[in-house]
């Protein structure tokens, strides 16, 4: 497919004043950077002198970001604790413009930070402070009482998960109802422990481990690609399916058989990290903003191969990525 000028120009105009729910689990990512100069006297192990810390939106945040930085209005749900990372988050939401008042304030669970100790371009080791266990029904209720109360603002909902305990059957199943009833779209960003919970949503969009890892099958070649989709709408009896291939790009099964290979955008790839979070969230941003599915899939295609450029979890914006895809043949194809 192709997209003109004047259409491309059409979806990205349509992007601000979209409301985006993402509901999943909201992370800090810290970075400590450093350089190795010797090794330790105690254990056989380098001794990191730190030159710089910085602290970053990630997981269900970085959706958030990614939404944000597109134009378009994140509505961010999801827990944290009681705790000064949560502290941090919600300076780096004000600074970021963020709203955070549909976060739920969990005293029993720490706020989800990831700790990265990077020395020199090394990255040494990464340091995570959690609680995996599922939240509790009340805090679940809380959660979607939030959502309930603010859904008829919303073009459609996110639901992001990372395995941390905030994405569960009940919360899922709660999701899904109440977006029907108001005739809103559900995107998913899936992780393998309730890979089969989401039921009828409009958009599917596991990457190719996880969907090896579901299916319990390998996936090698074009067939395998297709049948898998295939498998995962038959199962989950959603609209669309869109399987990201990493470096082979994407695969689309749309809820008409249709099937669209999407080829990667990628020039030269240095991080793939929150690649999948700026495809989550370009997907939602433009569908709501009117693109079709396949305009939708090309658009989110070209906006993670362009944060795969970049050294760490960086968005991408409206503005680079409209100037980019007019500059890549002139539109994107």
């Amino acid at each position: 497919m192709r997209f003109d000028e004047i259409r491309l120009h059409e979806i990205f105009s349509s992007m601000q004043n979209r409301f985006i729910a993402v509901i999943g689990d909201v992370m800090l990512d810290r970075y400590i950077w450093g350089k190795v100069t010797r090794i330790s006297p105690e254990a056989p192990v380098p001794v990191i002198d730190v030159t710089s810390e910085s602290n970053h939106l990630g997981g269900a945040s970085n959706v958030a970001l990614n939404i944000r930085s597109m134009g378009a209005v994140p509505v961010l749900f999801g827990v944290v604790g009681r705790d000064s990372n949560a502290n941090e988050l919600r300076g780096i939401f004000e600074n970021e413009k963020i709203i955070t008042d549909f976060l739920v304030e969990d005293p029993s669970r720490p706020t989800t930070v990831k700790t990265r100790i990077i020395a020199g371009s090394q990255h040494v080791a990464r340091i995570d402070y959690e609680d995996r266990q599922q939240i509790g029904d009340d805090i679940t209720q809380k959660v979607i009482d939030r959502l309930e109360n603010h859904i008829a603002s919303i073009n459609s909902i996110i639901l992001q998960d990372y395995n941390k305990g905030v994405v569960g059957p009940t919360l899922i199943r709660q999701v899904i109802e109440l977006a029907k009833k108001h005739h809103i779209p559900v995107l998913v960003d899936p992780k393998y422990n309730n890979f089969f919970e989401y039921q009828g949503v409009a958009v599917f969009k596991p990457n190719r481990k996880e969907t090896e890892d579901a299916l319990k099958v390998r996936l090698g070649d074009e067939n395998s690609f297709t049948e898998a989709a295939r498998t995962l709408r038959g199962r989950l009896h959603c609209k669309h399916v869109l399987l990201t291939l990493g470096e082979l790009g994407m695969l689309l099964l749309e809820d008409d058989g249709s099937v669209t290979r999407v080829a990667t955008r990628a020039r030269k790839v240095a991080d793939v990290s929150g690649a999948g979070d700026t495809v989550i969230a370009t997907l939602a941003v433009a569908m709501a903003s009117g693109a079709s599915m396949v305009e939708a899939a090309h658009i989110a295609n070209f906006a993670g191969g362009l944060v795969c450029e970049e050294v760490g979890i960086v968005p991408v914006d409206r503005d680079t990525l409209y100037d980019a895809a007019l500059g890549k043949l002139g539109v994107l194809d």
